[in-house]
């Protein structure tokens, strides 16, 4: 055999060789790929539910809620509020 076709064998091995670990390469990143939008989503929707949370759980009707059914809180009389005046400074 002439060495340029050992050559030429030889670099047509390598090219198809290396044409395979990329398309093995390219599957394994388009499957993490699709992996980590699932993840994406899946996270999106726990974010979603927990600013829903957030927004139930500090609404002031829900804090006047507890205040007053849990914590047995009333809101003032008029004549047990006490108003304080600031003195002004003198120098």
């Amino acid at each position: 055999m002439n060495r340029s076709v050992v050559i030429l064998i030889l670099a047509l091995m390598a090219s198809s060789l290396m044409l395979v670990y990329s398309q093995q390469r390219s599957r394994m990143l388009y499957a993490e790929k699709n992996r980590l939008e699932i993840k994406q989503a899946r996270l999106n929707q726990e974010w979603s539910r927990l600013e829903y949370e957030q927004r139930e759980l500090s609404k002031s009707s829900r804090i006047v809620d507890i205040a007053t059914k849990q914590l047995h809180m009333k809101d003032p009389k008029q004549d047990k509020t006490i108003y304080v005046k600031e003195k002004a400074n003198e120098r």
